[in-house]
């Protein structure tokens, strides 16, 4: 899985902050407080992401309201995923990650791990 580029990632966060599926014209001015984007431009992105299974898409007149497919926290996991694929040796990369957070994040990970064995010794 390929990371976002930089006007799909500024989308996507945008569209996880909505609480409700989205259309471009809404979508705009949140994404022009940071730039100057022609509602084309966003519009040739979205359909973009779209396509490549990010968004799902439902009718809303003659416009589109756009949605995620997956959350943010599923995205992250996908791309520590294609880190790990992609560290040549994933147990070294593992420990080199650990060693770089932080005592909440090690109590997370801890406590991840735990319900994923849990999970795995359950009937």
């Amino acid at each position: 899985m390929r990371g976002f580029g930089d006007l799909e990632a500024a989308i996507m966060e945008k569209l996880w902050a909505r609480t409700r599926p989205t259309t471009v014209r809404e979508l705009l001015p949140a994404l022009q407080a940071n730039r100057t984007l022609a509602y084309t431009t966003v519009l040739t992105v979205v359909d973009n992401l779209y396509k490549k299974g990010w968004l799902r898409r439902e009718p809303d007149g003659r416009a589109y309201r756009y949605s995620p497919t997956v959350t943010r926290e599923e995205y992250g996991a996908c791309q520590l995923r294609d880190a790990l694929d992609d560290a040549g040796d994933p147990a070294q990369a593992l420990v080199r990650f650990v060693e770089k957070m932080s005592a909440a994040e090690t109590a997370a990970l801890r406590q991840a791990l735990a319900a994923h064995e849990d999970r795995g010794a359950a009937p």
